[in-house]
């Protein structure tokens, strides 16, 4: 029986996280294979529990919506049994909590099926999001999606600008509406957020 493995795909802001899922998503599709798609509440474009993953590039597909008490495992084996999956991908997977991650862990171990997790590792203060260190903690397979800072350096950070274009220090960890957010390397991050 092969094994299944849980994969984290992180990056900064506007890294093309979204675009790399739905294009996984399309070549499983296109081989045949059924995909369940999810994306978080916190981010939903849609109503009740069906939304849209979205990329900057315009590419969309339907995705379910996980809320804190959505239990992935239950919901991805009743449909699962209903009409057998190929793979599971998750946007937006810094906001699963700890038993969500393990959740999708069991996904993979026991259901042996890829699961597929994109997210961001920080928010705009340089913490990790919960989803995110469980995912770093027990993924199989973790990759840092390339985006770049205005200088030229790897973005590996984000921060949030608020409407004349300053950084934000602080506020709520999910802005919504939807805050301006830009990419920046950790040099550029830290002399703006911690004015160093």
């Amino acid at each position: 029986m092969p094994a299944g493995k849980l994969h984290f795909t992180y990056a900064a802001m506007n890294a093309g996280k979204s675009t790399m899922l739905l294009q996984s998503a399309h070549n499983y599709t296109e081989m045949g294979m059924e995909v369940m798609l999810w994306t978080s509440d916190n981010h939903a474009t849609g109503k009740d529990d069906v939304a849209f993953i979205e990329s900057r590039i315009g590419l969309s597909h339907s995705a379910l919506v996980f809320h804190p008490e959505t239990d992935l495992l239950a919901d991805v084996k009743e449909r699962h049994l209903a009409s057998p999956l190929g793979a599971v991908f998750v946007d937006e997977a810094q906001f699963l909590n700890k038993d969500q991650v393990w959740q999708l862990a069991k996904v993979a171990d026991t259901m042996t099926l890829p699961v597929y997790c994109y997210g961001l590792r920080t928010d705009f203060k340089g913490e990790l999001f919960d989803g995110a260190a469980a995912l770093l903690a027990i993924a199989d397979v973790i990759q840092d999606a390339k985006t770049i800072c205005h200088c030229g350096r790897p973005a590996v950070m984000t921060a949030r600008l608020d409407e004349a274009g300053n950084v934000m220090r602080s506020g709520e960890t999910i802005s919504i509406p939807k805050a301006n957010y830009v990419s920046l390397c950790r040099l550029h991050w830290s002399d703006k957020f911690q004015n160093k």
